[in-house]
Formats: C-alpha cells, sequence, structure tokens
C-alpha cells in the first residue's frame, strides 16, 4: 500500500449533547436503555477533544460512564469513567461541569471510521444529566 503525505486535518467540527435520565448498570450485554450514543465518528475516523457532563437538577454523587462501540461489535466497552460530585441547585449557586479529564485537546479520543462513544449516568435523574461532546471528523 502506497503513503499518502496528505496530514489528516480535520474536515468537520462537531457538537452534539445528550439528555441522560435512567440509571444503567456498568456490567450490561448489549446497548441498554438509559445508555445513549453520543459521538459517532464520520467515514474517516474522529478524534474527540472534549466531553463533559452538566446535571439539570439537584443531583446525587453519580458514576458517569462512556462506553466504545465499534461497528462489527454487538457489546460497547467500558473505556472512562468519572465522578460527578453531589449537588444541590439553587439560584445562587453555579451548576458544577463535570469533565472526562482523559479526554483535552492533548490527550483526544481517537476513532475509527463508525465507532460510537455512548454515555450514561449509574444513577437516575428524573431532569437529567446533559451531556456533551466536541470533536472533528478526519
Amino acid at each position: 500500500m502506497a503513503n499518502t503525505f496528505t496530514a489528516p486535518f480535520v474536515q468537520n467540527y462537531r457538537t452534539k449533547a445528550a439528555v441522560v435520565t435512567a440509571a444503567i448498570p456498568v456490567t450490561q450485554a448489549t446497548v441498554v436503555a438509559g445508555m445513549l450514543p453520543l459521538a459517532t465518528a464520520g467515514v474517516n475516523g474522529a478524534v474527540v477533544t472534549k466531553l463533559t457532563a452538566i446535571p439539570r437538577a439537584t443531583v446525587a454523587a453519580s458514576a458517569l460512564m462512556l462506553w466504545l462501540k465499534k461497528p462489527a461489535d454487538v457489546v460497547p466497552y467500558l473505556i472512562d469513567s468519572e465522578l460527578m460530585a453531589a449537588y444541590t441547585q439553587a439560584v445562587t449557586t453555579a451548576v458544577p461541569e463535570t469533565a472526562f479529564t482523559n479526554i483535552s485537546d492533548d490527550t483526544p479520543i481517537r476513532l475509527e471510521a463508525g465507532d460510537i462513544l455512548y454515555v450514561g449516568s449509574e444513577v437516575a435523574l428524573a431532569a437529567g444529566i446533559v451531556f456533551k461532546a466536541e470533536w472533528g471528523d478526519l
């Protein structure tokens, strides 16, 4: 196979949010209710540079989970998690944002074509937890 010397720069920047309300188990046999797709890589792959979560109401401490599902896989695999601290909603406080600290411009997640990132929380929150991803399709 011949090498190409064209640098794989981002072609399309993308941002997407998903609201998770149901609790999910850590061990799952397939994609389960409560687990939502957040980012899907384009035909040339993608680079995910930011993933955050923010509660829309008072929340208990919650384990936030990130899974990777390959196109040929039935089961998504747990690849990262963060702890969202407990928060009591009030008009005098800022709503805290929880960042997935392993994902950044310096340490992105590199996705192959068709890979899907799923998100979820182990604690249900009727008002929801908003996950936001920023990535670029190559």
